[in-house]
Parts: C-alpha cells; sequence; structure tokens
C-alpha cells in the first residue's frame, strides 16, 4: 500500500466521524430537557444520558464542535499532502485539494449528517448521547480552556461557554419550523419579535413628549376627570413646574374613589393629593429589561428621560408587547380616506393629510412649519390635540374627533365652514384626495 492511499484511507473515516459528530450535534441542539424526561420516563435505551446532554447542551456542543473541526482539519491536511505529493506543490494542486475538501466538507458534514439529526433528533439522540457525555467527560476542560483562551483576545467580555449556539441559529430552527409547517408564519415573526427585544431600546418604542397628554400638579380633580375621559387615558403624568418637571402619574381610578368618597374633593382638592410616584427610565434602557423590572414593581407606565435628564416621553407595558404581537387595536379602529364630504356640509379630513393638500382645500397658504393637519392643529393649540380641541383659521373651524387605537391618536379633524365664501370652497371638494 503506497503511503497515497494510506493517506486517503485515513482521511475517509475522518470525515465520517465529522460527519457522526455533526449530526450529533444538530440532534442534541434540538432535543429539550422536556422531552428527554418523557423519553426517560418511557425506558427507552439512552434516555438517561440524552437528559444529562438536554440538561447542558453548551457543555456538549463546544466538545463536539471542537472534535469535528479537528477531524476535518486532519483530513483536510492528508488530502493537501496526497496532492502535494501526487502532482507537486503548484498552486492547481493546492487549490484542487482545497476546493475537493471544501464540497466534501459542505455535503458530507455542514449538509446531510445535520438534516438527518434535526429530521430525526429523538433517534440520533438516542444513539449518539452516551458517546457525546463519554467525550465530554474528558475534553470539556480542554474546550473550556480554549473558549477562555478565545475570549481574551477577543474585544468585550466574550461568552462564557463560546458563542457557538447562537441566535442565529434559533432564528434558523424557527424560519425552517414555519416552512415545515410546524408553526405557523404568524407565530414565526411573534417568536422573531421576541429575539429583537434585546436589540430595541426604549426611545424607539416610547410615546414622544410632543404626544403626551399631561396635567398640572394645581389642577382640581375635577378638571382630571374630563381631561382623562376627553382623551381616553386613564393614567395620565402630572407636571410640576413645567414639561420636563414630571412629579407624579394621576390614575383616574384614584380620583374617581376619591370624588365618591368625598363629593366636596372634586372641586377643592388638587391632583397632586391622589397621584402616585413615577418611574423614570433612560431612554437608552433595552426593553426587555424594562419588561422585567415593571413586571416586578407591578408598574404599567414609566416617563422616560433623555441624556440630558430632560423628558423625553413615556412608555407603557402596552408598548413593549406591541413589539412582540404588533399594534394593539380596537373595535373602532377603521380605516378612513383622507377626504371625506358629509351631509351636513363639512369635511372630514385625515390628520395625516399633508398640509400642502389641505391648503388647496382651503384655498390659502400656510407658513407654519410642520407637514400635515394634525400637526397644524397642534401647533396652533400650542398643546397635544384630543377630541374636541378646536382651531379658527379664516373662515374654518378645525375639530379635532375622538381619537382611535390604544394612545387615542387624532386621526381625522372636521373642517367646518364658518361664512358663506367658506361653505362655497368645499363645495368642489370630493371624497378621497382633492
Amino acid at each position: 500500500m503506497t503511503l497515497n492511499v494510506l493517506l486517503i484511507v485515513i482521511a475517509i473515516p475522518l470525515v465520517v466521524v465529522a460527519g457522526i459528530l455533526a449530526a450529533t450535534e444538530a440532534a442534541i441542539s434540538r432535543v429539550r430537557a422536556s422531552r428527554a424526561q418523557e423519553l426517560l420516563d418511557q425506558q427507552r435505551h439512552g434516555a438517561a444520558s440524552l437528559l444529562v446532554v438536554a440538561e447542558d447542551p453548551a457543555r456538549y456542543v463546544n466538545v463536539l464542535l471542537f472534535l469535528r473541526i479537528g477531524f476535518m482539519t486532519t483530513a483536510t491536511v492528508l488530502v493537501v499532502n496526497v496532492f502535494v505529493r501526487q502532482w507537486g506543490l503548484t498552486w492547481w494542486s493546492v487549490l484542487g485539494a482545497a476546493v475537493l475538501m471544501a464540497t466534501v466538507n459542505y455535503v458530507m458534514v455542514g449538509v446531510a449528517p445535520r438534516t438527518v439529526g434535526r429530521q430525526n433528533p429523538v433517534r440520533v439522540g438516542l444513539a449518539t448521547a452516551g458517546f457525546a457525555r463519554g467525550l465530554a467527560r474528558f475534553l470539556s476542560p480542554l474546550t473550556s480552556a480554549l473558549i477562555l483562551l478565545g475570549n481574551a483576545i477577543t474585544p468585550g467580555k466574550g461568552y462564557k461557554e463560546g458563542p457557538f449556539s447562537t441566535e442565529a441559529e434559533l432564528r434558523e430552527l424557527v424560519d425552517l419550523a414555519e416552512a415545515n409547517r410546524v408553526i405557523e408564519d404568524d407565530e414565526r415573526k411573534m417568536i422573531h419579535s421576541v429575539f429583537d427585544l434585546g436589540d430595541t431600546v426604549v426611545r424607539e418604542v416610547m410615546v414622544p413628549r410632543t404626544e403626551m397628554i399631561t396635567i398640572e400638579r394645581g389642577k382640581t380633580l375635577r378638571q382630571a376627570v374630563s381631561l382623562s375621559l376627553r382623551s381616553g387615558f386613564s393614567r395620565i403624568p402630572v407636571t410640576g413646574e413645567g414639561p420636563d418637571d414630571v412629579v407624579g402619574l394621576a390614575y383616574l381610578k384614584d380620583v374617581a374613589r376619591r370624588t365618591y368618597d368625598h363629593r366636596d374633593a372634586e372641586s377643592i382638592e388638587r391632583v397632586d393629593t391622589v397621584m402616585r410616584p413615577v418611574t423614570f427610565v433612560p431612554d437608552s434602557k433595552p426593553i426587555d429589561e424594562l419588561l422585567r423590572e415593571m413586571q416586578a414593581a407591578r408598574v404599567h407606565m414609566a416617563v422616560v428621560v433623555d441624556e440630558y435628564g430632560g423628558t423625553a416621553g413615556l412608555v407603557t407595558i402596552e408598548d413593549i408587547l406591541e413589539e412582540i404581537v404588533g399594534e394593539i387595536a380596537d373595535e373602532y379602529d377603521t380605516g378612513a380616506a383622507d377626504v371625506e364630504s358629509l351631509e351636513d356640509g363639512t369635511v372630514r379630513v385625515s390628520a395625516r393629510l399633508p398640509l400642502d393638500d389641505f391648503a388647496e382645500i382651503v384655498g390659502m397658504q400656510f407658513d407654519d412649519e410642520v407637514d400635515t393637519v394634525g400637526g397644524l392643529l397642534a401647533e396652533r393649540l400650542g398643546l397635544v390635540p384630543i377630541a374636541g380641541s378646536t382651531v379658527e383659521i379664516d373662515g374654518f373651524s378645525l375639530v379635532a374627533e375622538s381619537g382611535q387605537g390604544r394612545r387615542n391618536r387624532i386621526t381625522s379633524v372636521l373642517l367646518v365652514p364658518r361664512s358663506g365664501d367658506a361653505a362655497r370652497q368645499l363645495d368642489g371638494v370630493s371624497d378621497g384626495r382633492r
């Protein structure tokens, strides 16, 4: 037997073993501890080892990955040696060996064994879990030391158990489950949204300060009830000297309880007598951490502050949940046209209608530094508009209609003519876009 043949004979089993290790790695990554416990209760052979592996998969995956890389590297070196001995040290002999082993590695280790492991995780796991335990018993100290070495030369604090069971792999499993009809597309999107929570910060989901409905601490309880009923919010931030000075939160149920117990309180007592303490959070905080903290503290709303200590907005648990389940709408949410003529001669326009289009409807020019009708209403009011807010503009009244959605945002505005000329200007307005 020539040396070249001997090297090939040695390389082939190395590739086969690497494939077995890849199948084992894929299988044990998909078997949960609860499933392994069920197999143990059924007294399946190998279930005891599989349960041990499933309870700490990272330890065994690291060992299998180390051996798989070692076997494939050794096999590649042997094949390169054969090519060089057979055809000399030329660029095409080295390139040929590299192409051959890359193909073998991709097909025989990367695709076929992993597919078998993922399609038959229980069967493969039961057959190979004992083998993986035996390898880990001897090689875990070595792989742990190599992980520490890798973390030492890598910027950042690294990963204690190695970066091999990655979020990307979990995302791929979710996509594969959806492709195989194991889960629905909506469920896949929801799971991906959970992964994204750690990468999303508060400023991305908060209600900005320009859209916050607040009440001054010196207002009466009756005024607080009126604002809550008109705005549709049951929790309203209480301000002191200015919008950046949020001193508490007024809960409608606290105000209602106080006015029910003491009839005179609604006109003589102030909001700050019933307000609750407010929780402040930085706008750079990841929302997954914030969700856990809000659950632990049993608070539903927090005020967001920017890097300078000013009020940036507010965030609720519902804002965070919407990042997972999508927009939370109610039975009153409807899609409306940008422009709609009503029978009484008024015109309903979308709050998001561009100001240029609105200027064409009313036949006038606006120098306001806003882009939409809703922005115009807010600028002229100097406040966040709520249902019933009215602004007079050269023969027309702009009246904010009831808010829609969980945040009760004003989505439409009534354009009411106050003169004959204004009424005639609206005669040519048709539904949709002018």
